[in-house]
């Protein structure tokens, strides 16, 4: 599990607009990479939308926001166009990436176990560092505790 000051995972995932993002191509960049469990869920909904809202606030500070699930690339092309999302959504249908974050967990509902994305989120530094994480990620308030810390990274 990355911790904050490690050197961040090389991450290479296809986003929804067809283009593949790469932590080498964002180098001297911030970027907040925040994990969702599923396109189109209640929680992610929020979730993405409270980043849109706020992506203009995160491009003025030069800090990239990209979202990363397990779905499709096709997956995310219609949850972005059905809900207006202002940010990239990477797909990382391998899991390659949550687990090289240490966000692909047993989870448990109703007794149940099973495999899934914790909800995190990685502020990354422009030197390719962890500035700071957020694990087990509450949805409400968080785009905006994440702007406030990407915007004092920024300085």
């Amino acid at each position: 599990m990355v911790q904050d000051g490690d050197k961040a995972p090389p991450f290479e995932l296809p986003t929804d607009d067809g283009e593949t993002l790469a932590l080498s191509g964002l180098k001297g960049k911030p970027i907040v990479l925040y994990f969702y469990p599923k396109d189109d869920t209640s929680g992610c909904t929020v979730e993405a939308k409270d980043f849109s809202r706020l992506a203009v606030d995160f491009r003025k500070a030069g800090v990239v926001v990209v979202g990363v699930s397990p779905d499709s690339v096709e997956s995310h092309k219609k949850f972005r166009k059905k809900h207006d999302l202002g940010v990239a959504l990477g797909a990382d249908t391998d899991k390659a990436t949550a687990m090289a974050y240490g966000v692909w967990v047993e989870k448990s509902m109703y007794g149940r176990k099973y495999m899934g994305i914790e909800r995190s989120t990685f502020l990354i530094d422009g030197k390719g560092r962890i500035a700071r994480s957020w694990r087990k990620v509450k949805v409400p308030g968080h785009a905006e505790e994440v702007l406030a810390a990407a915007k004092a990274l920024a300085k």
